[in-house]
């Protein structure tokens, strides 16, 4: 079967919001156990649901960091999002295309729609599926069953990409291609380990796979 439906990861996929999450992350961090987590251990959190993070740091002052992370991502939000080479203009070409495109990502909802219009991808994606949307995150196929049902597609007709492997596994779980990006903060190495079925070195390599012809 031809694939027709592509969903994305946001976080590290479709835009570098890396240095906004490992700010954040060192700015509770640093007020709570300052010293104690260095920045290759805040690059572990990364991928994995803010809540689970932060419960197991601290069960007792979750809530509070939490507060804490969210209100100086939404402060330093816009002047630390940074650009992927090619994404824009992959994304329109594959709108353009006709292709079902989606975002499946473990951020909340208000970050995630902030970060797609900030980017300026929100027009390509109607359906955006976030923490608050189902009952369990990635590695879990949920997410990405959610997105096909949005979407009236198949997994056999599906392609999940992202940087991390809870994006490799929940589209194994789903039945769907898999695709990691090279471009990962934890390596292209960690990621094919996963085993996707690709991995693209930049975004508009995923044109070339799909066959859709470039201007």
């Amino acid at each position: 079967m031809k694939v027709d439906t592509i969903l994305f990861d946001f976080d590290g996929t479709l835009v570098n919001t890396n240095p906004l999450i490992i700010s954040s992350f060192e700015h509770v961090l640093d007020a709570y156990y300052p010293g104690r987590y260095s920045r290759e251990d805040i690059i572990g959190f990364i991928g994995t649901p803010l809540p689970e993070n932060f419960r197991a740091i601290d069960p007792d002052r979750s809530e509070e960091m939490i507060g804490m992370y969210q209100q100086f991502t939404l402060d330093h939000h816009d002047a630390l999002l940074e650009e992927y080479a090619g994404v824009t203009e992959t994304i329109q070409t594959l709108h353009e295309q006709g292709y079902h495109l989606a975002v499946v990502t473990t951020k909340r909802k208000e970050t995630a729609l902030m970060g797609l219009a900030t980017s300026g991808l929100a027009p390509y994606f109607p359906t955006v599926i976030t923490l608050a949307d189902v009952e369990r995150a990635k590695p879990d196929p949920e997410p990405l069953e959610r997105a096909m049902a949005a979407l009236g597609s198949k997994p056999g007709e599906t392609m999940m990409v992202g940087d991390s492997k809870y994006d490799i596994l929940a589209g194994k779980n789903a039945g769907v291609t898999t695709a990691g990006v090279a471009w990962t903060i934890k390596g292209e190495e960690h990621l094919q380990s996963y085993e996707p079925d690709i991995m693209l070195q930049t975004m508009p390599d995923i044109l070339s796979y799909l066959g859709v012809k470039q201007a």
